[in-house]
């Protein structure tokens, strides 16, 4: 199976590849999230593994976006408990660490170990394992990288501190994407959707008072203008689904009196 993952061997993304979908696979790496899901609409790969939000950090709300607009559809998900170490060449101390760079939702989840080493300044960087790469590959001193033990190991950097992350039970929930709409053999627990409504006064009350009435529980709800249409929004919403039946019932309510509705996925919460 081709897989396609942000960031480089090492990384996060590569991690839940491994443990998702076992040993036999061939993991591709890209710069960024728009390439990811690029290579998912053409065909050049058979899924992707993105993250999607962080419970420190919050949404990668940009993710959203891209996964709509390549018509993708979320397959599964699946949470990593997320551990961030600093890590350099050996040899180095602690005190010889001028910069720390990373992705900047990593750095973001380590702000209270930065503020209390001001001689470190954390820098943002396209990836986590990727600057432990270079730092192995350019033997780089006094430049550390903040990233996973698996990446350490990978690259053979020595770990100067561990589990920087602010808050030490830390998730990241990562999806599964494909292009083809996919087929569940078990009834859905949770559902992705794009819904786009009317600009009407109480339209948000309005959507949310269905959504409730049909014993929907929203775990997410992001909202970006439709740029083409002043003053109209279209929410991101997760939703854990109780009852099949109701779920479908609501979408057909919301389609036809409050606007257009976009499913991206129906899937088993893995919470």
């Amino acid at each position: 199976m081709k897989i396609a993952i942000q960031g480089v061997l090492g990384s996060f993304h590569h991690q839940v590849a491994q443990q998702y979908f076992g040993g036999d696979i061939e993991v591709f790496g890209f710069n960024t999230f728009e390439e990811v899901a690029k290579s998912v609409a053409s065909g050049a790969v058979d899924v992707a593994v993105m993250a999607i939000e962080n419970s420190i950090a919050g949404a990668i709300l940009p993710n959203y976006d891209i996964i709509d607009r390549h018509e993708l559809y979320v397959a599964d998900e699946y949470y990593l408990p997320i551990s961030h170490n600093l890590m350099a060449l050996p040899g180095q101390q602690l005190a010889d660490i001028k910069e720390a760079r990373s992705h900047p939702m990593a750095l973001l989840q380590c702000k209270n170990f930065f503020a209390k080493h001001p001689g470190i300044q954390p820098i943002d960087d396209v990836d986590t394992a990727y600057i432990a790469k270079i730092i192995s590959e350019q033997k780089i001193k006094g430049l550390a990288a903040v990233a996973s033990v698996k990446a350490a190991e990978f690259y053979g950097l020595e770990m100067l501190a561990e589990d920087i992350q602010t808050i030490k039970n830390n998730f990241t929930r990562f999806i599964i994407l494909q292009k083809d709409k996919p087929q569940h053999e078990t009834t859905p627990t949770k559902a992705s959707l794009k819904i786009t409504i009317k600009n009407q006064k109480g339209g948000l009350a309005k959507l949310l008072t269905v959504l409730s009435d049909n014993d929907l529980d929203l775990t997410k709800i992001q909202s970006i203008p439709v740029m083409s249409k002043p003053w109209e929004y279209s929410f991101f919403i997760d939703t854990l689904i109780a009852d099949e039946a109701k779920f479908n019932k609501a979408m057909e309510l919301i389609a036809t009196n409050y606007g257009a509705v976009k499913i991206f996925g129906t899937y088993q919460s893995r919470k």
